[in-house]
């Protein structure tokens, strides 16, 4: 086991499998030193926990806490192609995007849940630069969606 997967164990938390596409894309691509994931939805065995606009039938605390999700499944994406997770040299962005109900302005602190779980799996090395987007909606009415960038430690 890597060192940052018995962090995650001490955080009570298990790496997932990768979330299968849901289109005609990959979970996550190399390409020389950087990992660059595919949009990642809250998904736990396959299955969305909630659906909704965070603001209306999603709260912004349930969906700080599916922002979250969606960083572990980016990290499964990660080690998918990296093939280790101790491979991260750090985080470098993290876009996340939040369905939004049309007065809903705290996109920032629902991301923070996956800025948060980053940091505290990965130290210093998940501190990233980020955007937070409010939208109309997402894929399968998911609340969250949430894609990293991760530069790699050189073979």
């Amino acid at each position: 086991m890597s060192a940052v997967e018995e962090r995650l164990a001490e955080l009570g938390l298990t790496l997932p499998q990768v979330v299968p596409p849901l289109a005609a894309y990959q979970p996550a691509v190399r390409t020389g030193p950087y990992v660059y994931t595919a949009g990642q939805l809250p998904m736990v065995d396959g299955k969305l926990p909630v659906t909704g606009k965070v603001g209306a039938e999603v709260t912004a605390e349930e969906a700080r806490e599916l922002a979250a999700t969606c960083a572990l499944n980016a990290l499964a994406a990660v080690k998918s192609v990296a093939g280790d997770l101790d491979q991260i040299a750090r985080v470098v962005k993290v876009v996340g995007f939040v369905a939004s109900a049309s007065d809903f302005t705290g996109q920032p602190a629902v991301l923070n849940g996956a800025s948060e779980l980053l940091r505290e799996v990965l130290g210093d090395k998940g501190v990233h630069a980020r955007s937070a987007v409010g939208v109309a909606v997402l894929p399968l009415d998911a609340p969250v969606e949430v894609e990293i960038l991760v530069e790699l430690t050189a073979d």
